[in-house]
């Protein structure tokens, strides 16, 4: 299948954006750091993080790398975009090794290539996104019954991790944390996407911030956010960043994907060979971040003991 001129603009955004949010790790967790030491920590349920100048230059990286995927989502269908999120993994690991002295040992680093490699697969093989002339047309697909299905699930996933297992398992298990971020982020990328196209369409003189529908994904991309910030700051100031990366990774692709799949239906224009070949690509990533957890797994910080209140 040929590579059209959208996707290379959605690769190099993807890429750069991988980039920039692989580094914001490091960056945000120095703050988280920083804030722990004279506030509660976030991990403890504190929020003086936010009065940490370095948290917040973490966070504008992040937001650098969130535009340039952002627009990388306008540009190319997400089984393209999503797992080149594999770059991000390497960077922050190679960084925390570094810079937060969390050691990244060989079999880490061949499970970063195994990612690169399962990456290269997918991207080669990505499928040309169909021309889409307005959001109705995305509001078509994300109300179809697969699609609203697969937002109630997730829903009642995440409230059943909040309301049970943080209380209980937060402190302790990583995926609950990571989970959340993971859930909430596959609704977070399909949203985006529509928001993007919207965009689009608007700059080449459709305007379709008319239409209350693209109003109603906004509002989806701001609070499936604003979670993912929240959980993802409890993981990063409890866990290890080279742990949480490419689990967060790994979780966040796969219900990506899985989500694209069934709203936009990216599969449907590909023969059997290059799905195949999409999946064993995504298996090989797969097997370099397990690789790269299980060799990291050791270096987990254990919970830290509780801090006592403060006004913050």
């Amino acid at each position: 299948m040929g590579v059209s001129v959208d996707n290379i603009r959605g690769l190099v955004l993807a890429m750069s954006s991988s980039i920039f949010i692989g580094s914001s790790f490091i960056v945000k967790k120095k703050g988280l750091k920083r804030a722990g030491a004279y506030g509660v920590s976030a991990g403890s349920g504190g929020f003086s993080y936010l009065y940490e100048p370095l948290w917040w230059a973490g966070m504008l990286t992040m937001i650098l790398g969130e535009a340039a995927n952002f627009a990388a989502y306008a540009f190319a269908p997400a089984i393209l975009v999503t797992p080149l999120g594999a770059l991000s993994i390497i960077v922050s690991a190679v960084l925390a090794h570094f810079m937060l002295n969390e050691k990244l040992h060989i079999f880490g680093v061949l499970g970063c290539v195994l990612c690169v490699v399962g990456s290269t697969s997918i991207v080669l093989h990505a499928p040309i996104e169909k021309d889409i002339e307005s959001v109705k047309e995305v509001w078509y697909l994300a109300t179809e019954p697969g699609f609203i299905s697969y937002a109630c699930v997730v829903l009642f996933l995440v409230i059943f991790f909040i309301v049970q297992l943080v209380p209980r398992y937060g402190q302790t298990h990583m995926v609950i944390y990571v989970g959340i971020c993971s859930l909430m982020g596959s609704l977070t990328v399909m949203s985006v996407k529509a928001v993007g196209i919207a965009l689009k369409l608007t700059f080449s003189g459709m305007n379709q911030f008319v239409y209350v529908q693209t109003w109603f994904f906004i509002f989806v991309v701001l609070i499936c956010c604003l979670m993912q910030m929240n959980y993802l700051n409890k993981a990063l100031d409890t866990f290890n960043t080279a742990v949480i990366s490419p689990v967060y990774y790994v979780m966040f692709t796969s219900l990506t994907i899985f989500a694209s799949m069934i709203m936009f239906k990216d599969w449907d224009s590909q023969n059997a060979s290059q799905i195949v070949t999409e999946i064993c690509g995504f298996i090989t990533i797969l097997s370099g971040t397990f690789l790269l957890h299980k060799t990291m797994d050791m270096g987990v910080k254990p919970p830290s003991e509780p801090t006592p209140p403060n006004n913050l």
